[in-house]
């Protein structure tokens, strides 16, 4: 029987251990199990050994592509 570790994917027969988990987290980032190379539209590359990354979807980050919150900051208004 085969272990968590070692289980194929039915529909594929690869290893489950080949695929990276992404979790689209709403209003927030997408959480990547690491280590992860995210290749940027300018091609620029940024590697991660993390266990998890966060990358950006609201492009407000500082650090864009990866996360530093600032989709948590709400608008001021005057």
């Amino acid at each position: 029987m085969p272990t968590a570790s070692n289980a194929e994917e039915p529909s594929t027969g690869r290893p489950a251990a080949d695929y990276r988990r992404v979790i689209l987290v709403p209003g927030g980032p997408a959480l990547i199990e690491g280590p992860v190379e995210l290749v940027s539209e300018d091609g620029t590359v940024v590697r991660s050994d993390r266990f998890q990354v966060a990358m950006c979807r609201c492009k407000r980050s500082k650090t864009f592509p990866l996360c530093d919150t600032s989709h948590r900051k709400k608008a001021r208004r005057d």
